[in-house]
């Protein structure tokens, strides 16, 4: 039986103004999945991110993301999509004028929670789930960074998605952190949420295998269809081209 298909873009070209960034790109993705992107810094990853929460526009192409079809999404469906989404971002994006509890709080407001018991209830969830239950009382200069990113973390899971977008999750984190972080995404994988994580470290694919796709000269490109016993070998075939 097959996976649910939650992404399907094919021959999608994406922009920025006038310059092309990702041609040709052919991308499936199924539910409970965990990929990679991988690439140099400006190769066009987070811009493919972009692309699916829909803060950038699609060019060319056919784009399907749940039942929304990216090149026709209306306004009034933009915010329908993003609820179904999980954004995780390098820099955090944490609200620094309140604290966990309330940074928490306004995302649940601003997607239509009204019952503060059931907000209550939902935070204290997700605060547990990624390790933090007794911080909520904080404020985010008060944690350190892996820390702040498990908030973060938390703050993607609080409706629940299907899918987490994770820009560079480990990018501002020393390696110990970082490895801390990406076992927290494996966890939430491996219960079932789809995760499509942006990296230029090359480090967690070979420590943490899972499928991977490559932006190189304006291509995305399958590098490891599946985990399997050569990933080593084909990723550092990679490493000259790609930091």
């Amino acid at each position: 039986m097959s996976k649910e298909l939650l992404i399907r873009y094919e021959n999608v070209e994406i922009r920025q103004k006038e310059l092309v960034v990702l041609k040709d790109v052919n991308l499936q993705v199924h539910k409970g999945e965990f990929i990679y992107l991988i690439g140099k810094v400006g190769s066009g990853k987070s811009s493919l991110l972009k692309t699916l929460y829909y803060e950038l526009l699609i060019s060319e192409g056919e784009a399907m993301i749940y039942d929304y079809n990216l090149r026709k999404l209306k306004r009034k469906e933009i915010p329908l999509l993003r609820r179904k989404l999980g954004i995780v971002f390098q820099d955090f994006q944490l609200l620094i004028d309140r604290n966990i509890q309330k940074n928490l709080e306004f995302v649940l407001k601003a997607t239509g929670w009204k019952s503060k018991d059931e907000m209550e209830e939902r935070i204290n969830m997700v605060l547990k789930e990624v390790g933090m239950s007794t911080k909520g009382y904080k404020m985010p200069h008060e944690l350190s960074g892996g820390e702040q990113q498990r908030i973060v973390i938390a703050r993607a899971l609080l409706n629940a998605p299907d899918l987490i977008l994770a820009d560079e999750p480990t990018g501002n984190l020393d390696v110990e952190t970082g490895t801390q972080i990406l076992e927290l995404l494996r966890r939430i994988n491996e219960q079932g949420t789809t995760i499509i994580m942006t990296t230029h470290n090359l480090d967690w694919v070979s420590k943490f295998p899972a499928k991977t796709y490559v932006c190189e000269n304006n291509r995305l490109t399958c590098l490891v269809p599946d985990i399997d016993i050569e990933i080593e070998k084909e990723i550092e075939s990679k490493t000259e081209t790609v930091s």
